[in-house]
Order: structure tokens, then sequence, then C-alpha cells
């Protein structure tokens, strides 16, 4: 395989928005890995009180993840984003305007291998995505709140190769339901270019390599694409996304009336409206963006 080097008179500017989205790709893959390797240092080592005064701290800290985390203004002001952003670039295109004194749900589509263009959007604050955390941000009754959800899931970035156009929607109907007991009302929101950052094994349903995938996804709880780009000082091979441009359209509010136990018929009903929502958003903008006209959403 011939290798393609990067030229060395790069300006530094290119350089560090490189750094910046190899800092997150660590901290994506590798950061529990490496905190859990640093917590058996600790305990195997001579500073076990400090391993023991952690898990003190982690069974007071237990429901903070669910109950709003502790949002930083600091962190998410950090420097490092802005260069994260400009790396592909990844633009935010607003089509409606929101009204604060609602709140909303704001479905994110496709997950991609790596949903950047939702962290660089909107996640430099993220919390969990537990149906406590999502409830408690949604709980406001004086509006104002969003929360964001990547609706397909680990399961869908089986699917993430360039040019797929399939959702993993058909069956998740979770984000509907507590759309419906807060009456939040629903946004779709979708991410041209989000499948092209990365290359994928093919990996096609019925291969041996997606029945292992979706085994381990079972067992796991997550997917392990695999997946593979460009480097750091190459653009042959690699974890480093490739230099793609990222749209993201939020799409219009669908208004929802709360209902604290709304029936399955009501639930398909504003599935079904939803996903119509989120057709017309794709055909409306696909163009703009390189998609074949003849192209469109397959949900499954």
């Amino acid at each position: 395989m011939k290798v393609e080097f990067a030229p060395i008179n790069i300006p530094l500017k290119r350089r560090i928005q490189t750094v910046a989205v190899l800092q997150w790709i660590f901290s994506f893959l590798l950061l529990g890995q490496f905190c859990c390797g640093f917590f058996v240092i600790l305990i195997l080592g001579n500073f076990w009180f400090l391993a023991v005064l952690y898990l003190l701290w982690l069974y007071l800290d237990w429901e903070t993840p669910c109950a709003g985390g502790r949002r930083s203004q600091w962190v998410r002001s950090w420097t490092v984003w802005k260069y994260f952003r400009e790396y592909f670039p990844i633009h935010l295109i607003k089509t409606s305007d929101l009204n604060p004194n609602h709140n909303y749900l704001l479905g994110f589509h496709p997950h991609g291998v790596l949903v950047a263009g939702a962290f660089g959007n909107f996640c430099t604050g993220m919390v969990s995505a537990s149906k406590e955390s999502v409830s408690y941000v949604l709980n406001n009754e004086g509006g104002g709140h969003a929360s964001i959800i990547v609706i397909g899931g680990a399961e869908e970035s089986l699917n993430a190769h360039p040019g797929s156009l399939t959702l993993n929607i058909l069956k998740r109907k979770g984000f509907i339901k507590m759309a419906l007991k807060h009456g939040a009302h629903l946004v779709p929101v979708f991410s041209f270019g989000e499948n092209e950052l990365f290359k994928q094994v093919a990996n096609p349903k019925g291969s041996w390599l997606r029945n292992i995938q979706e085994k381990m996804q079972k067992i796991m709880g997550f997917a392990l694409p695999l997946f593979h780009a460009r480097g750091v000082f190459q653009y042959s091979f690699g974890l480093i996304p490739y230099r793609q441009p990222i749209h993201t359209v939020v799409g219009s509010p669908i208004p929802v009336k709360r209902n604290l136990n709304p029936t399955t018929e009501e639930i398909d009903e504003l599935h079904a409206l939803y996903l119509q929502k989120l057709r017309q958003l794709f055909e409306e903008h696909k163009r703009n963006y390189g998609i074949p006209e003849h192209k469109s959403l397959i949900f499954e």
C-alpha cells in the first residue's frame, strides 16, 4: 500500500485542528480505559488511599449524571472546541426559531461512527442519555430546555458507510413517549456528511462480521464498527476522521401536548408524523449538500 504523507508546510492552524480532533478521538475511544488502568495502578501502588477516596466520591456522586450533570461554562468555552469544529468544518443550519417558552426534544440523525456533528454542535456539555436524565432536562415547567438524542444509537453506527442513508428508527419509539409525557416539542435534525467521515469494513446484514458485531453489541451494550480513515502525519490509514464538511440542519418543531399516559395508538401516530417531518427535512435540503435527487432515506 502506498502511503501518502502530509506536506511539511501545512499551516499551524490546521495542525492544531488535527490535534483537537485527536484528543476527541482519544477521549471517545480510550479515556475510560485509561482512567480504569490508572485506578488499578493507584490500588496496587502506594496510593491506595486515593482510590478509596475516589470510590467514596463516586458513591456520593452516582446520581449527578442523571440530574443535569455539572454544567461548566469554562469547559464549554474551551478554544479546543473551536478548532475541533473548524477541522471538518461543522456547520449548524437553523430552519426555524424555537420558542424559549417550550421544552424541546431534538432527534439527531444519522449516528455515524462517532457522532461528530452532534458533539460539535450540541454536546460540549453532555449528560447521561438515560430516561431519568432526559426527564430531568425536560421537566422544567418554565420551558427553555432541550434534550438532544441520537435516535439510531449504537446499532445505527454499523450502517455508517459513506453514502449510506439507512436509519434505525422504526422500532425506536421511547423518545416519542418521553416527548408526550413531558409535552416537549419534537424537532428532527439531519446531519449531512456524518457518514462520510470514516470508511468501515464491509459488514452487510447477514455477513459473519455483522452477526458477530450484533452479538457483541447485545452483550456489551455498544457497537464495535471496524472503521478507519487517515492518520496524523499521513492520509492513507488511521483513526482520524477525514476532513469532510458536516452540515447539521435543524428542522421545525412538531407541537406536542402533554400526555402522561399516552396510548400505543397515540405514540404510533406521533412517531409516524415525526418520520414524515424527518423525511421532508431531508428531501428539502439534500440537493444543497451533494445528495443525488434519486436517493432517499431508508427507515429500518
